[in-house]
């Protein structure tokens, strides 16, 4: 309870100035003519003046206000290395046992961790946490904060200032002092590369503590999951490797350093770059075997895609077509059978063989060439028509040995719907293609198709009465697709409102040169925030979990949902940062959660250095929580007052506030009622009684 006097006067300040005016000349005449009673006289006059401006004594009701302490925990990542969660959740529970003795404190508890959203570098911010816990808070009430860390904090103010309230910050720092860490960093990587073109990246590897030596380490790289290189490399010197992207799209180069028994965590010895693959120009080679209706179909579909350098040949002038003509006066272009088929076949990525059959334009040897090219993972495609069905189909040459299925010698013609089939329905290549949900298909009908034998491989469009129009297999490291009809024309020309021809074509042309998006079984992986969301192609049965590898060795499995046909979902809700590896059967998949290379994990040992400048500048201190022998000490809390140090051998201090707030305000005015007639008839009857002497 406060007392204090207030004034609430009856009239404004300028009619009590004006009047007051008067009264103080009228005070001066009597003192300087010295007439007897002028003192009483000037009390009576102050008097009825204090009486205009209505003296009022307050008594204030006010409660004491708490001070708030701050105790902020470091979750981050670099937290759960070794004993340190351990040591943090011990500090925390004897903490607030100490401060609970203090009923002037209001303990305010906040966990920080590390930042995982895609524009964050997952650092530890303990201090944007101090300050979020602390923004309702008036800066005189804050009496410190209190910080239990591995000292490894990214957001530290450089200036005490900043942090909006005079009050100690102290620091308890988990971990022990003779830490020893190995780790690894990618110092250079390219972004972008091209598939099969040397590209270059530089790292390091790095030791820090009492054991660190110049001794070398042995590096181990794997590119998309293969072990491809190992390498001694001297810790602190920086190391090149070379090395080639294998395919389009997203690639993921590991590098793992060798672990040493005494370190304190594995995990930064991993360090992962990804490079996104681009294809050049892909070349590819069609050849058709004499001008027909679909001849500029493929053409067409071929030279409107900007990526692809295509070299076409139509075969208008075979061996058997003698006419007299001399050679010199032919316009036509030689087909230059060696220097495409023997020097420069494997320059091309994809080859196809439209309407094309055997009349001596290509030896039986160059057939050979051929396939050998597919099984050393070549891409053909057949564009077969009738002649697929005759006596000089490209069946009956070397090129069988890769054929996926053989013709029969039938030919169908009557109309009929592409249909996808069971299979293809679930195949990259025909799923959800434009128009194959109706019944029958929303697109045009065709009129003509090649029977076959069984086929080898994937059937994955039917004909009519269900025989297979489109086959995919795979020959030993190649690819080949067969396309038993010539009618696709009809879709590109519109037929019946024509049909998907461009979607239908460019997926199997990415198919034949093993495009990842298109594989029939594939594992991918990939951060949505901070969750891992593991996805699963098939064409067989449902796939079962897939098992989850975190940054921190625990082994997760992931139920797989199916979300269409032939894919399936799972997602692993986590909080960790780094290189997730997924497996389902023999496949694996790689992803990155978080930031590349976080910053959490390249300093991983515990500090007190980094807090020392700014716990010294607000009186504070910072100390570990454990020795060597790893006993937790934590020290006692003694609140003080004003600027005193506040920390001691065995204790920290926080500042006590003299804040407080009012709860209610009585007012006595002093010259009301009968108190203030009192007054005035005392000052009155004075005068007139020294008058009468």
């Amino acid at each position: 309870m406060t007392w204090s006097i207030d004034f609430a006067p009856f009239f404004s300040w300028t009619v009590i100035a004006i009047l007051a005016v008067p009264a103080v000349l009228l005070a001066l005449a009597l003192i300087f003519a010295r007439m007897r009673g002028a003192v009483i006289r000037i009390l009576a006059i102050a008097a009825l003046l204090l009486a205009l401006l209505n003296p009022v004594v307050l008594r204030e009701q006010r409660d004491p206000l708490k001070s708030v302490v701050a105790l902020v925990l470091d979750r981050s990542q670099s937290q759960t290395i070794g004993e340190r969660t351990a040591q943090t959740d011990a500090a925390e529970a004897a903490l607030k046992a100490s401060l609970a003795r203090y009923p002037e404190f209001e303990v305010r508890t906040v966990e920080a961790r590390s930042g995982n959203a895609p524009s964050s570098d997952a650092t530890t911010a303990l201090f944007g946490a101090l300050a979020g816990a602390l923004k309702d808070v008036a800066p005189a009430r804050v009496a410190g904060a209190i910080m239990v860390t591995d000292g490894q904090i990214h957001d530290i103010p450089a200036e005490a200032q900043a942090l909006g309230f005079n009050a100690p910050v102290h620091g308890l720092v988990t971990g022990r002092p003779d830490e020893f860490d190995r780790r690894i960093e990618v110092t250079t990587s390219p972004r972008f590369g091209l598939v099969d073109e040397d590209q270059r990246l530089r790292y390091r590897v790095i030791e820090e503590g009492p054991k660190a030596s110049d001794a070398p380490v042995e590096v181990q790289i794997f590119l998309n999951g293969d072990l491809i290189a190992r390498e001694q490399v001297r810790p602190g010197s920086e190391a090149e490797f070379t090395f080639q992207l294998p395919r389009s799209g997203k690639n993921i180069l590991e590098l793992s350093a060798a672990r040493d028994p005494d370190e304190i965590t594995p995990v930064n010895n991993r360090a992962i770059a990804v490079v996104d693959g681009i294809r050049e120009n892909l070349r590819v080679l069609l050849v058709s075997g004499e001008p027909h209706a679909g001849e500029r179909t493929w053409r067409n579909l071929l030279k409107s895609d900007a990526a692809v350098d295509l070299v076409h040949f139509t075969i208008l002038r075979p061996p058997e077509k003698q006419d007299g003509t001399p050679i010199d006066q032919l316009s036509l272009i030689a087909f230059p059978t060696r220097e495409l088929f023997v020097e420069k076949i494997d320059d091309f990525d994809l080859i196809i063989f439209d309407r094309y059959q055997e009349r001596g334009v290509l030896p039986a040897l160059y057939f050979d060439y051929i396939a050998q090219y597919v099984e050393n993972g070549g891409a053909m495609l057949i564009a077969a028509g009738p002649e697929y069905a005759g006596n000089e189909s490209v069946a009956t040459t070397p090129l069988q040995a890769v054929l996926p299925a053989m013709p029969t010698g039938g030919i169908e013609k009557k109309a009929f719907y592409p249909r996808i089939s069971d299979l293809g329905r679930k195949h990259p290549v025909t799923r959800n293609l434009p128009g194959s949900d109706s019944e029958p298909p929303d697109w045009s009908p065709w009129f003509r198709s090649i029977d076959v034998g069984e086929p080898e491989g994937e059937t994955v469009m039917n004909g009519p009465d269900g025989k297979p129009l489109l086959v995919l297999n795979r020959v030993e490291e190649g690819r080949i697709a067969l396309l038993l009809s010539d009618h696709e024309w009809l879709w590109s020309r519109g037929f019946e409102g024509g049909g998907p021809h461009v979607a239908l074509f460019r997926r199997l042309a990415h198919w034949l040169m093993k495009e990842p998006e298109l594989e029939e079984e594939a594992l991918d992986a990939e951060a949505r925030g901070s969750d891992l969301l593991v996805t699963r192609q098939t064409i067989g049965e449902a796939p079962g979990p897939a098992t989850v590898l975190t940054p921190s060795g625990e082994a997760v499995s992931v139920p797989m949902e199916e979300v269409g046909a032939g894919r399936y979902e799972g997602v692993l809700e986590t909080d960790e940062l780094g290189l997730f590896q997924a497996a389902n059967g023999d496949l694996r998949a790689l992803a990155n959660v978080g930031p590349v290379n976080p910053r959490e994990y390249r300093e991983a040992i515990s500090t007190t250095e980094k807090l020392e400048p700014i716990t010294d500048a607000t009186r504070g201190s910072v100390r570990r929580l454990a020795g060597a022998s790893g006993d937790i000490d934590v020290p006692r809390i003694v609140p003080v007052s004003g600027r005193a140090d506040a920390d001691g051998r065995d204790w920290i201090g926080l500042r006590k506030t003299e804040e407080t707030v009012l709860r209610g305000v009585d007012r006595t005015p002093l010259f009301a009622g009968f108190l203030g007639l009192a007054v005035l008839l005392l000052a009155l009857s004075a005068t007139w009684y020294r008058e009468g002497r």
